[in-house]
Order: structure tokens, then C-alpha cells, then sequence
């Protein structure tokens, strides 16, 4: 069998290798991106699971990073039929005594909000806003481009002066739990800190939880929580029309099964069906660290170092999630979730830490933490009129739900947190599908074990530790090869920076080579020619 040829080979068709495909094609080059699955989109895609009608997220949903990402928006997307909805507001905590925090789009409503659980509180959360607006872009700038980010971080140095500087590198390690105490007197600010932060896996008095919690909050009100209209497929469709239209060849139902070297370096893959596509330039993969490594690469071909650190490698913590067809609107008992697309709900500021400690100890909490989301709310196109399609997930231990009967309970605790907070809330359920651990992993290999950020979140694996001790950056111990999946910095979340970042080293390298080679045949040439 006569192997396919191209440029760039990209393993993945999550949101971080359409974007690698679409910036080698942008740069030129021929780009043949492989997806073990029958469509593209990773953990970007939806389809209807509960009722005819319903359209479903099937794994992630609301989309700031995208929004803020400089990544994303340079891509104009719109143009391949993208368009984002937003609910009335961004994102609501809800509280077992009837009350919620909401944050707004306008950072006036959210101070205001917060200041019904503190006097003092709505001035001392628009001061932190104005932070965030002094240092946004160079922020942004420092947050999705390869580590160290030399050129954003002088230009953090220049907005914020010394002073300010190194009160930013303090909340870069501040746990989230502190921040909140240091700034606020409520329970208000503080649960929207809190809840924001336990979007990732760190827990709230862990350092670094602190920055997590800061950098959503003040996104909400930035660039809100938007959602792609018609469902997360159409945000991952519009990639790949992208990147069709830029000559990209996008084959589905295409598993690789391994990475070929030669020579030590990246020259192509071996598909599963046993073909193969030859790679003149490098390949990319969107995949996990540990499985790019030991399954596509092979340990005996790596660096006793690296095979080392591999066994360090940590997950973030095990997802389960719920999908709901409702025959209305969710019953909240608070005023302010109604709008809401996000709602938190489950524990109050206390009940954060108890959940992180569950987990740390790998025991399943007994009241669960829970993202809620209200699609129907946010996009009107994804359910019949006056219904709602809905969702929510909690993390649990790894490998705790594998038994039946131990997933049927934390569906029972899960519905019982949505109850206590919308009394009568499953009176409205018409259909609901669960997605364990297992199916989120079958569904996508990326999510390994349940894992949404294929890897922790915590200090000592980002940066320059993530995925493992090193330079924070894409290139691999195989010359040719290139992480781009979100094992890399800066990690989970959909922003298309990894594989942005794992495109611009690819050809930064090819254009190494390209003046090396170009200076040894000149001075070849000179020897030849003589004076």
C-alpha cells in the first residue's frame, strides 16, 4: 500500500488540532488531520441524547476562553457560519437558604449583587475589575502564547510598574480562599471566586486556585460566557470548514495507531486499518501526554528522564455528568438563577472546601459541588419553545463510579443538590441521559478516565512542569513531533492554544533548517567557486 504524503500530519480533531491544522495551512503547508472518530470536535460537539428537539452538549459548553482567546478570534469563524448567544446573565451561585450571587456582563450588577451579602463588597469587586482592565490584553497575551511569554510579560511590567507586578505574581499563587477573605466580607464574592476556581481540579486553599478563580470571573464580565448557536458541533464545524476551505484534508473514522520514526525523528503514522501517511515537515498530536508517549511513541524511544517523569504525570479528578429535557424552566427558588446560562449550586463557601477534601482523599463527597447549565436559557435554538435542555456535572475520585451501584447513588446526590435549590425540579424532567467517567473516556480518548484537562491543574504540573519537567513548551524529546493537545501549556480549557502554540514551533523550526541548510550550501557554493 502506497503511503499518503503531506507537509504536517495532525493526530486529533479536537478544537486544539483544527486550529494546528489551520495555522500550518495558513503558513503553506499540505496538512492532513487524522480523527479516530466519525466527526471532529473532541470534546467540542453535541448532539441529541435526552428528547427529539433537545440538543445536548456533550462534554463542554460555555466558551470564555474561546471568546478572549486572540487564538480563536483571528480565525474569523463567523465566516463558516459561527455565531455566539448569550444568556441575560453570566453565571449564578446558588445558595440552599434561597439567595444567589449572580455575575453580570456589567460589572456594576455584579457589585451590586455581591453587595446585598457585605456592605463594602460592590466597591471592592469593581476595584478588582479595574485591575483586570489595566492588564487584560497583555495578560491574555502572556496566558495563550508558548512559555515564557518574554514580550507579555514586559508589557504586564509596564501596566502595573514593579508594585504591581509583584502583587499579580502573588495572585498567581494565592489560594482561592484567600483571595476571598483578603478582599470580601460577604459569601457573595466569595462563592463566585470559589466556584469559578473549581472549574479546575485545584482545590480552594491550594495555591494557584486563587488566579483560576479571578481570571473566569473577570472574563464573565468581559466576553460573558458564550455559548456557539445551534450547539458546541457548530463551533467545531466551523473549524473544520476552515480549515477545508484552506486545503486541509480531514479524515474521520482515522485512529492512529502509531507514531514512525526514522532516523530518532517524526516521519509519519501508522493508522489502525494498517495504512499510513508520510510526514515531510512534522507531526502533531492532539492527545494526552501520557498516551502520545507510551502508546503512539513507545517508552524504549524516549529519554530515561522523560520516562521517569511520565510516572509523576497526575490526572485532574473524574467527571460525571447528567443531561436533562425539561418540559420548562428550571423552578429556582432564587430570583437570580433564572437568567442565568452557569448556575453553581450544591455547597456554600464552607461546603467547597469539604467537597476538595472528598476528593483529595478519594472519597466520593456526599453533597457534590455542581456546574448546572442552562442551554435553552442562553440559546434559545436548542430546545422546543418553553422547555429547556439542561445539563450539570461534579467531579468525583478516580475510579469511584465503576461500580453500578456507586454511579446510581451519586446521580441520586446530584439530583438531590438541584432539588434543594429548585424544589420540584424533576417534575419537569421529560428525559435525562448520564455520562459516567467511562463514557466521557469512550466518547473521546482524550478524556482520560473522565479526566477534562488531561492533567492536573495544580502548580507543580503547569508552566514549565506541564506535562512534565521541562520548558513548557510543544516540542518533544522526538525531533518532529509536537505536543498539541491541552497536556501542554497552558493546559485545559477551549482556547485553541496548544495547538496554536505547537503549529508556530513547527514552522519556527522548519524555518531554522530551512536558513541552516540555506547557509551551508552558500558556503559549499563559495568553496566551489573560490574568492
Amino acid at each position: 500500500m502506497t503511503a499518503e504524503v503531506a507537509d504536517a500530519v495532525v493526530i486529533g480533531a479536537g478544537p486544539n488540532g483544527l486550529v494546528a491544522a489551520n495555522a500550518l495551512a495558513d503558513a503553506g503547508w499540505d496538512v492532513v488531520l487524522l480523527e479516530a472518530n466519525d466527526e471532529v470536535g473532541g470534546a467540542v460537539r453535541s448532539a441529541e441524547v435526552t428528547a427529539p428537539g433537545f440538543c445536548n452538549d456533550l462534554f463542554s459548553a460555555f466558551y470564555p476562553l474561546a471568546a478572549a482567546s486572540p487564538v480563536i478570534q483571528g480565525l474569523d469563524l463567523a465566516d463558516f457560519g459561527l455565531s455566539w448567544r448569550h444568556a441575560p446573565s453570566v453565571l449564578a451561585h446558588a445558595l440552599d437558604d434561597g439567595r444567589a450571587a449572580v455575575l453580570s456582563r456589567d460589572p456594576a450588577q455584579t457589585a451590586a449583587s455581591v453587595e446585598e451579602f457585605a456592605p463594602g463588597d460592590g466597591d471592592a469587586w469593581l476595584r478588582m475589575f479595574d485591575q483586570w482592565r489595566q492588564l487584560r490584553d497583555p495578560l491574555l497575551d502572556a496566558l495563550f502564547t508558548p512559555f515564557p511569554p518574554v514580550v507579555a510579560g514586559l508589557r504586564i511590567v509596564r501596566a502595573l510598574r514593579i508594585a504591581g507586578f509583584l502583587d499579580l505574581a502573588r495572585l498567581s499563587v494565592l489560594p482561592v480562599r484567600r483571595l476571598a477573605t483578603e478582599n470580601f466580607d460577604g459569601d457573595g464574592a466569595a462563592a463566585l471566586l470559589t466556584g469559578n476556581a473549581m472549574h479546575a481540579d485545584v482545590p480552594p486553599d491550594a495555591a494557584g486556585s486563587g488566579v483560576f478563580g479571578w481570571l473566569l470571573c473577570m472574563l464573565g464580565q468581559d466576553v460573558g460566557f458564550p455559548v456557539p448557536e445551534g450547539g458546541a458541533q457548530r463551533f467545531a464545524d466551523a473549524l473544520a470548514g476552515r480549515a477545508r476551505s484552506r486545503g486541509v484534508s480531514i479524515r474521520t473514522s482515522a485512529r492512529v495507531e502509531a507514531v514512525e520514526l526514522t532516523g530518532g525523528r517524526a516521519t509519519g503514522v501508522r493508522l489502525q486499518d494498517g495504512g499510513r501517511v508520510r510526514a515531510r515537515r512534522a507531526v502533531l498530536a492532539d492527545v494526552d501526554a501520557p498516551s502520545l508517549y507510551r502508546d503512539l511513541v513507545g517508552l524504549d524511544r524516549l529519554p530515561g528522564r522523560m520516562r521517569r517523569d511520565l510516572e509523576r504525570f497526575q490526572w485532574d479528578h473524574a467527571t460525571l455528568k447528567l443531561n436533562w429535557a425539561l418540559d420548562g424552566p428550571v423552578p429556582w427558588a432564587a430570583r437570580g438563577a433564572h437568567g442565568a446560562g452557569t448556575v453553581h449550586l450544591g455547597v456554600d463557601v464552607d461546603g467547597f472546601v469539604d467537597h476538595a477534601a472528598d476528593l483529595t482523599v478519594g472519597r466520593v463527597p456526599e453533597r457534590p459541588f455542581l456546574l448546572f447549565g442552562q442551554m435553552t436559557t442562553a440559546d434559545p435554538t436548542r430546545s422546543p419553545q418553553g422547555t429547556e435542555s439542561a445539563w450539570a456535572y461534579t467531579h468525583v475520585p478516580r475510579g469511584s463510579l465503576d461500580d453500578p451501584g456507586a454511579l446510581d447513588a451519586h446521580v441520586d446526590r446530584m439530583t438531590a443538590a438541584v432539588e434543594r435549590v429548585a424544589p420540584g425540579f424533576s417534575s419537569h424532567v421529560l428525559a435525562r441521559s448520564a455520562q459516567s467517567p467511562e463514557d466521557l473516556s469512550s466518547a473521546d480518548s482524550n478524556l482520560v478516565g473522565g479526566a477534562i484537562n488531561a492533567g492536573t491543574s495544580a502548580v507543580h504540573q503547569e508552566l514549565v512542569f506541564r506535562p512534565t519537567p521541562g520548558l513548557g513548551r510543544p516540542e518533544t524529546p522526538v525531533p518532529g513531533l509536537y505536543l498539541a493537545g491541552a497536556s501542554a501549556h497552558p493546559g485545559g480549557g477551549v482556547h485553541g492554544a496548544c495547538g496554536w502554540n505547537a503549529a508556530r514551533a513547527a514552522l519556527r523550526t522548519e524555518r531554522a533548517w530551512a536558513g541552516a541548510r540555506r547557509a551551508l550550501l552558500r558556503t559549499a557554493w563559495g568553496r566551489v567557486l573560490g574568492p
